[in-house]
Protein backbone atom coordinates (compact mmCIF):
# COMPACT_ATOMS: atom_id res chain seq x y z
CA UNK A 1 0.00 0.00 0.00
CA UNK A 2 2.87 2.35 0.75
CA UNK A 3 4.28 1.83 -2.71
CA UNK A 4 0.94 2.51 -4.36
CA UNK A 5 0.47 5.79 -2.48
CA UNK A 6 4.03 6.86 -3.24
CA UNK A 7 3.67 6.13 -6.97
CA UNK A 8 0.37 8.00 -7.22
CA UNK A 9 1.73 10.97 -5.28
CA UNK A 10 4.84 11.19 -7.46
CA UNK A 11 2.62 11.41 -10.55
CA UNK A 12 0.67 14.35 -9.08
CA UNK A 13 3.63 16.23 -7.59
CA UNK A 14 5.57 19.05 -9.21
CA UNK A 15 8.52 18.02 -7.02
CA UNK A 16 8.42 14.19 -7.11
CA UNK A 17 11.84 13.79 -5.50
CA UNK A 18 10.41 15.25 -2.28
CA UNK A 19 7.63 12.66 -1.98
CA UNK A 20 7.96 9.96 0.66
CA UNK A 21 5.55 7.70 2.52
CA UNK A 22 6.08 6.40 6.03
CA UNK A 23 3.83 3.82 7.62
CA UNK A 24 3.04 2.72 11.14
CA UNK A 25 1.27 -0.60 11.40
CA UNK A 26 -0.80 -1.73 14.35
CA UNK A 27 -2.97 -4.77 14.99
CA UNK A 28 -5.96 -3.42 13.07
CA UNK A 29 -4.86 -0.04 11.77
CA UNK A 30 -2.19 1.25 9.39
CA UNK A 31 -1.34 4.94 9.39
CA UNK A 32 0.34 6.18 6.21
CA UNK A 33 1.96 9.60 6.30
CA UNK A 34 2.46 11.13 2.86
CA UNK A 35 5.20 13.74 3.00
CA UNK A 36 5.65 16.12 0.10
CA UNK A 37 6.99 19.58 -0.62
CA UNK A 38 4.77 22.22 0.97
CA UNK A 39 4.06 23.61 -2.52
CA UNK A 40 2.57 20.24 -3.52
CA UNK A 41 0.18 19.81 -0.59
CA UNK A 42 -2.65 21.46 -2.53
CA UNK A 43 -2.08 19.14 -5.47
CA UNK A 44 -2.20 16.09 -3.19
CA UNK A 45 -5.47 17.22 -1.63
CA UNK A 46 -7.01 18.34 -4.92
CA UNK A 47 -9.96 20.56 -5.63
CA UNK A 48 -12.54 20.04 -2.88
CA UNK A 49 -10.46 17.12 -1.59
CA UNK A 50 -11.18 14.90 -4.58
CA UNK A 51 -7.64 13.62 -5.11
CA UNK A 52 -6.99 12.60 -1.51
CA UNK A 53 -10.49 11.11 -1.30
CA UNK A 54 -9.81 8.97 -4.37
CA UNK A 55 -6.54 7.75 -2.85
CA UNK A 56 -8.35 6.88 0.38
CA UNK A 57 -11.06 4.96 -1.51
CA UNK A 58 -8.39 2.86 -3.24
CA UNK A 59 -6.66 2.22 0.08
CA UNK A 60 -9.96 1.21 1.69
CA UNK A 61 -10.55 -1.30 -1.09
CA UNK A 62 -7.07 -2.79 -0.66
CA UNK A 63 -7.21 -2.80 3.11
CA UNK A 64 -10.52 -4.65 3.23
CA UNK A 65 -8.72 -7.75 1.96
CA UNK A 66 -6.17 -7.47 4.77
CA UNK A 67 -8.95 -6.77 7.32
CA UNK A 68 -7.22 -3.57 8.40
CA UNK A 69 -8.17 0.10 8.46
CA UNK A 70 -5.89 2.54 6.64
CA UNK A 71 -5.54 6.20 7.55
CA UNK A 72 -3.80 8.46 5.03
CA UNK A 73 -2.44 11.82 6.14
CA UNK A 74 -0.74 14.49 4.00
CA UNK A 75 2.11 16.47 5.54
CA UNK A 76 4.02 19.28 3.83
CA UNK A 77 7.70 19.63 4.55
CA UNK A 78 9.85 22.69 4.20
Amino acid sequence: MKDLVEQMARKFADYPAEVSVAGISGARTVVLELRCDKRDVGRMIGRSGRTISAMRVLLDALSSRAKKRVILEVVGKE
